[in-house]
């Protein structure tokens, strides 16, 4: 006979709702109650029925994972984060890729939301920086998590997880010119994302903390993908004044910047260094391996949706969390040549 809650509760000599209410994790349980029945739950080998759960609230135990980023390795990163705090906190995951440009983002999101009834969305890049689709969300009272780039929370807008990136821009940049080099480049990532704004100021700044001119012609305009780092490699080797260093603004541009130095037969990194950023599997991959700045994205995941699982639970005692990326020097970059 399969155990039932009836039966886990009869065990613990407890109510039905008290095994209900310890099984949700929810607050104001006595500790001493919590340990008696999870030890009839253990004892019985009771699994909670999770289809129950979502049939008897106005909301389901089920977290969406919502996102629009070619980047396959920061998905599945982002996906492995949200996966292993919702199985440690008993919640499943809904994941749904989107257009961010799309003119029916906003009903798209609204009607997955209450389709769905979902407890909550972690929302990624460019979508959790579009304001036009968090008031959509807030209109409806949805709950999420806004994992975005930044120092700090510039409003008041619900639960965030902030990644410095302009503070990985400047120390990755000032690796390179501790190196000796001037004539840095910068191949840039999406305009939309915030993150591509935030990793050019810090790249700029730690020119300018430096007094090295920035030269605009070493500012390639581009795209979170390799494709796009091979064209803005192609770009910069083309002019008559090359760089010695190349900051690309993530791995994936990085990497095929590397692959289009190749095919011109310059050395990395005794003609020119390269650097990305993120730390994704594409740093490890190449020949030589990238040096580039470390982002944890699947602890920021991680950390993301317990906070917001806790909201939910009124146990939230934060709103936000900041990450600092920090350089992993590998062997892409060194001094130029005299």
């Amino acid at each position: 006979m399969k155990v039932t809650i009836n039966d886990v509760a009869k065990h613990a000599s407890v109510s039905i709702k008290t095994v209900s209410r310890v099984t949700n994790n929810e607050p104001s349980v006595k500790q001493a109650t919590i340990d008696k029945v999870n030890e009839a739950i253990k004892a019985l080998n009771y699994q909670p029925n999770l289809a129950a759960r979502n049939l008897a609230g106005t909301s389901s135990y089920v977290i969406g994972f919502i996102y629009d980023n070619p980047n396959a390795y920061y998905i599945i990163d982002m996906q492995n984060g949200i996966l292993s705090a919702c199985k440690d906190l008993g919640y499943e995951l809904l994941i749904h890729p989107c257009d961010s440009k799309s003119a029916d983002i906003c009903d798209e999101l609204v009607k997955l939301v209450k389709h769905n009834r979902l407890s909550g969305l972690v929302l990624t890049p460019p979508l959790s920086e579009d304001p036009v689709i968090l008031a959509a969300l807030d209109k409806i009272e949805a709950s999420y998590v806004r994992i975005i780039a930044g120092e700090k929370l510039e409003d008041n807008n619900g639960l965030a997880v902030l990644v410095d990136d302009k503070s990985g821009a400047i120390s990755i940049t000032q690796h390179l010119i501790d190196l000796g080099h001037k004539q840095i480049a910068f191949l840039s990532g999406d305009e939309q994302h915030e993150s591509t704004k935030e990793r050019l100021a810090g790249f700029k700044q730690a020119l300018n903390d430096n007094n090295i001119t920035i030269d605009n012609h070493f500012i390639i305009d581009g795209q979170y993908s390799f494709e796009s780092g091979v064209e803005g490699a192609k770009k910069l080797l083309a002019q008559t004044k090359k760089p010695t260093a190349i900051v690309a603004c993530n791995d994936e541009i990085a990497a095929g910047a590397l692959f289009a130095a190749r095919l011109e037969g310059v050395d990395i990194p005794a003609d020119i260094s390269i650097v990305g950023f993120e730390d994704s599997p594409f740093s490890r991959q190449t020949w030589p391996k990238l040096t580039t700045v470390h982002q944890p994205n699947q602890k920021i995941a991680h950390i993301a949706t317990e906070l917001l699982i806790a909201k939910r639970r009124a146990q939230a005692s934060e709103q936000s969390r900041v990450f600092v990326p920090e350089p992993v020097i590998r062997d892409s970059s060194a001094s130029p040549k005299k």
